[in-house]
């Protein structure tokens, strides 16, 4: 007795077979992860990226010693950060092109090891040659875009739906607790050894750790593997780098999100760099501090700053993808409107905290924790929202585009453009205030385009598997489509 098909064919329940035959599988075994391997995986790349964003803010840590050393400016000094982003947002579309055509594990460790060795390397510069360190946190920039770029998209690839929403929360927790370990690290190893340069002597051996743990313990899950789309998975239907940048353009989605990323960059760039001194200097100024004019300074703020950005960003990241997770069981724009609202109420906490640091330091802390914790409860929200409004075969380009847009347009010139005023400190902090709404403005335009893009993300692409079933399920519905043999 013969053995019936499940699925209809185009051309019937027998396909081109023989009677009583199902045709051949057009496609693979799709790819599967245990569980607790998929969860093992998500640990690694979450203790990597604590890592990375230590490596991001460690200099503001200890920049009242490194400008000692080197002997920088107000406007040089910013002209550090200024340097590791253009160089960071200059590799983010190289890595982005090679996470989606070639092995992202492979990618990953490379940037890594070249972060790691910049890091490392700086740490040897003489005062003589500060151009040399300029250039190493360049260096350590590109390596950074690396992980940045294709680590969120490898972690699509493991979970789905609600528990790639949590699993994202937990990955971008590490970007407020990160930078915020950056600056606790680079002050506890000032006090402990006199020596700033010490600090960028430490984190290579954490980061040695990181790869072995990567190359060990992380899978390289076919791109769209979780989203079961098996034309991702087989690698079938590859677009140009050209028509995925067109796609991209199309998607307002993308584009709404991208400008409030970039809004987001701007102020967490222009804050996370010069609020320690900013402090600092307001200290001085009340007679609470002498001035730093020999080594090592001692900042307390750097170190009160770093906690504080800690806890609000654990608190927020969780805050923020729980109310999105909830507020989507009753609006399916909930993830834009979480970002926008987030925002919107950041942008007067972050005024209050500029503006009253000059009479009262306590009340100044408190809005400035506000505005942290509000603004960390997006970096887990935008994640999701490209995750599903872009197709699965151009996740690396969408995120590396995203990045580059919100570096070239934010960070990357916030610190040195502050800087530039840094008489005015308060002054140029408080445009900051300005720019966090104009965020909150793009991510109510993302909403309007989301429902839509979600959609198109998800319908499978002409000639595929999935899409050669929905096309039979919908002549065996129609029969007045199906044309009459003659």
């Amino acid at each position: 007795m013969s053995t019936e098909c499940g699925e209809p064919g185009p051309g019937g329940p027998s396909g081109g077979s023989g009677p009583g035959q199902c045709p051949p599988p057009t496609a693979s075994t799709p790819w599967n992860l245990p569980r607790w391997r998929a969860c093992v995986a998500a640990a690694v790349l979450c203790y990597i990226n604590l890592l990375n964003y230590m490596n991001w803010f460690i200099v503001a840590g200890v920049l009242l010693d490194v400008q000692n050393f080197f002997h920088i400016s107000d406007s040089n000094a910013g002209l550090l950060q200024t340097v590791f982003i253009c160089c960071l947002l200059l590799s983010a579309p190289v890595f982005g092109y090679l996470g989606d055509r070639h092995s992202r594990k492979a990618t990953l460790s490379f940037g890594i090891l070249l972060w790691s060795g910049a890091g490392l390397s700086g740490s040897f510069i003489s005062p003589q040659h500060s151009w040399l360190f300029f250039l190493s946190r360049g260096v350590v920039g590109m390596g950074s875009a690396s992980y940045s770029t294709i680590a969120p998209t490898v972690l699509g690839d493991l979970f789905v739906r609600d528990q790639r929403t949590r699993v994202l929360a937990i990955f971008y927790i590490f970007i407020p607790v990160g930078s915020g370990l950056g600056y606790v690290l680079g002050s506890a190893v000032l006090q402990l050894t006199g020596d700033w340069r010490w600090t960028f002597r430490v984190m290579p051996c954490l980061e040695v750790t990181g790869l072995i743990l990567l190359l060990t313990l992380v899978p390289d899950p076919p791109r769209g593997a979780a989203d079961k789309q098996e034309e991702a998975a087989m690698g079938a239907g590859r677009s140009s780098w050209c028509e995925d940048v067109r796609y991209l353009g199309t998607n307002w989605s993308f584009v709404w999100s991208t400008l409030g990323v970039t809004a987001m960059a701007f102020v967490t760039g222009a804050l996370s760099f010069w609020v320690p001194k900013f402090l600092f200097e307001a200290r001085v100024v009340h007679g609470l501090q002498l001035p730093c004019i020999t080594d090592p300074c001692s900042n307390q703020d750097s170190l009160i700053f770093g906690i504080l950005t800690v806890v609000t960003g654990i608190i927020g990241v969780v805050l923020g993808a729980e109310a999105s997770r909830r507020f989507k069981r009753v609006n399916p724009r909930a993830e834009p409107l979480v970002c926008a609202c987030s925002l919107l109420a950041a942008a007067p906490c972050l005024y209050l905290a500029l503006l009253l640091a000059r009479t009262t330091f306590t009340v100044s802390y408190v809005f400035l924790a506000l505005g942290e914790l509000l603004l960390s409860c997006n970096w887990a929200v935008v994640a999701e929202i490209l995750l599903s409004v872009v197709l699965p075969r151009c996740r690396g380009t969408a995120e590396a585009l995203q990045i580059t847009a919100g570096h070239i347009l934010g960070d990357a010139g916030s610190p040195y453009l502050t800087g530039l005023r840094f008489l005015s400190l308060q002054h140029s902090f408080l445009c900051c205030a300005f720019v966090i709404a104009l965020g909150g403005g793009c991510f109510l335009l993302t909403a309007l385009h989301l429902e839509r893009d979600q959609t198109q993300a998800r319908r499978p692409s002409p000639g595929t598997p999935d899409s050669t079933k929905e096309e039979s399920r919908a002549l065996l519905s129609h029969p007045r489509a199906v044309p009459e043999a003659p």
